[in-house]
C-alpha cells in the first residue's frame, strides 16, 4: 500500500547495490516523484564512486546525489558514547549495525530539509530490525515526515521478480546478483554482519568464505601482539603512545584484530519484531576496545558507580538495538554514563593472541587501586582486620534471623 498523500520529492538511503537501485526506479515509477539519493561512507570498505555512477545512470540529477564521509562523526559521536557504556545486547552483541542507523537517518532528515523533500525512504525489509531503527529516528527528528518503505509496499516477493523488474527498467545487474545471494552483509567501520541463506540453520557452522573482517584464529600468528591503548575521560585517544583521531584509531584496531583472529561472534538473537535470527558478526577493533575500556574502568571507577553502570547497561543496549537512540531515556542514561567517565583516563596494555584479547596491565593517575590496602603484608594502613567481625555480623543479621525461623519451625 502506497503512502496516503502524494509525494513530490523523496530522499533515499542509497547504497548503489541492486536492491536500492530497484527501489530508486520503483519510487520513480510508483510515486512519480523526484528522487534524491544519499550514500554514507561509514567505513564499509567499498568505493562510493560506483554508487554515484549508478544514480546518474538511473536519471538522478547531479545536484540530487549526496555522498558524505561520516566516518569520524560515526565513531566519535555514536560508537564511542556507546562504548563508554560497555553496551552489549543480550550479553554478546556489540551493536555494530544498530548504532549506524540513527546517524544515517539523521543525515537523511537534514538533506530532506535542505532540498525541500517531503518524504524519506530506506531499503530495510519488513521482517527485520532496521525498518524500526530508521523510522523511529525519522519520526523523532521530523514528526511530520512521510516514510516510504518499499519492502512493505511492493509486490516484488522473489529474487526472480526483482531481477525481472531490473531488466525491464535497464538497471545493470552484476553476474553474482543474478542467482540467489548466499547471504547478506552489512558493514561499517565498527563491524561486518552476515545473515540469511547459508547461515539460517543455527546448527551448522559458519562457512569460512563468509568471514571478511577477520582471519581465522587457527591461522593467526604464533607470537602475541602487545599494544597499549590510551584513554581520556572514557574514550580511546591513542595506540602505543601515538595520538589518533577516532576513526583512525578504530581502523588501526581493526587491522590488529583482523590479523590476530579477534572479534568473531556466531549469535542467535531476539529481534525487536519478535523472531529469533542467526547472524555472524565480526567486530575486531570493537572487541579489543571493549576489553580495554573495561580494564581502565576497573582501576578508575568506584564500586558503586561501576555496578550501577552494569545494572543499566542491558537497558541502554536494548534501547540502541530497538532503535531508540533519539529517545529521552537513552539521552538520560547517556548523561549518567558520561558523568561516570570523568576520571576514566589512563593506559591499558593488552596482549592479542589467536582470537584472544588479554589484559596484562593498566595504570592511571586517577587509580583507586591502593596496593597498601590489598597487600597481605602487615603495615600502617587504613584497615583494621578486627573491624571485619562487626561488618560481617551486621550483614549476617537478617540471615541469622531467617535461620532462627527455619529452626523454630523445623524446616
Amino acid at each position: 500500500m502506497a503512502a496516503q498523500k502524494p509525494v513530490k520529492k523523496v530522499v533515499l538511503a542509497y547504497s548503489g547495490g541492486l536492491d536500492t537501485s530497484i527501489i530508486l526506479k520503483w519510487l520513480q515509477t510508483t510515486y512519480g516523484c523526484e528522487v534524491v539519493t544519499f550514500t554514507a561512507d561509514l567505513g564499509q570498505g567499498e568505493e562510493l564512486g560506483p554508487a554515484r555512477d549508478k544514480a546518474l545512470l538511473l536519471g538522478i540529477k547531479p545536484e540530487n546525489i549526496f555522498m558524505d564521509d561520516l566516518r569520524e562523526t560515526f565513531v566519535k559521536d555514536y560508537v564511542f558514547p556507546m562504548f563508554r557504556a560497555n553496551a552489549l545486547y543480550e550479553g554478546l552483541y556489540l551493536l555494530g549495525t544498530s548504532i549506524a542507523r540513527p546517524l544515517i537517518a539523521k543525515r537523511q532528515i537534514e538533506i530532506a530539509e535542505q532540498v525541500g523533500a517531503d518524504a524519506v525512504s530506506h531499503g530495510a525489509t519488513g521482517k527485520g530490525n532496521d525498518q524500526v531503527r530508521f523510522e523511529l529516528s525519522y519520526y523523532a527528528l521530523k514528526p511530520d515526515i512521510t516514510i516510504i518503505a518499499p519492502w512493505r509496499e511492493w509486490d516484488l516477493r522473489s529474487r526472480e521478480q526483482l531481477i525481472a523488474f531490473a531488466e525491464q527498467h535497464q538497471i545493470p545487474i552484476a553476474k553474482d546478483k543474478r542467482g540467489e545471494a548466499p547471504f547478506s552483509v552489512d558493514a561499517n567501520l565498527l563491524h561486518a554482519s552476515s545473515e540469511g541463506k547459508v547461515l539460517e540453520d543455527p546448527a551448522q557452522e559458519v562457512p569460512d568464505y563468509v568471514y571478511s573482517r577477520t582471519d581465522g584464529p587457527e591461522s593467526a600468528p604464533d607470537k602475541a601482539t602487545v599494544i597499549t591503548i590510551d584513554f581520556k575521560e572514557g574514550d580511546p585517544v591513542g595506540i602505543d603512545g601515538q595520538a589518533m583521531s577516532p576513526a583512525t584509531l578504530l581502523t588501526r584496531l581493526n587491522e590488529l584484530g583482523k590479523i590476530n583472529g579477534i572479534g568473531r561472534l556466531d549469535l542467535v538473537e531476539n529481534r525487536f519484531v519478535g523472531m529469533k535470527s542467526r547472524g555472524m558478526y565480526e567486530t575486531p577493533g570493537g572487541t579489543i576496545l571493549s576489553m580495554a575500556h573495561r580494564a581502565i574502568e576497573s582501576i578508575t571507577l568506584d564500586r558503586g558507580a561501576a555496578h550501577l553502570k552494569d545494572e543499566i547497561m542491558p537497558k541502554y543496549a536494548e534501547l540502541i538495538y530497538n532503535g531508540f537512540w533519539f529517545s529521552p531515556e537513552r539521552e538520560m542514561l547517556q548523561a549518567l554514563i558520561d558523568k561516570s567517565q570523568e576520571f576514566v583516563t589512563g593506559t591499558v596494555r593488552l596482549k592479542l593472541y589467536k582470537g584472544n584479547v588479554i589484559t596484562i596491565g593498566r595504570e592511571s593517575v586517577y587509580s583507586l587501586y591502593d596496593q597498601d590496602l590489598v597487600t597481605f603484608e602487615e603495615g600502617a594502613v587504613a584497615y583494621d582486620h578486627r573491624d571485619a567481625a562487626g561488618f560481617i555480623k551486621l550483614n549476617a543479621l537478617r540471615l541469622r534471623t531467617l535461620g532462627q525461623r527455619k529452626k523454630k519451625l523445623g524446616l
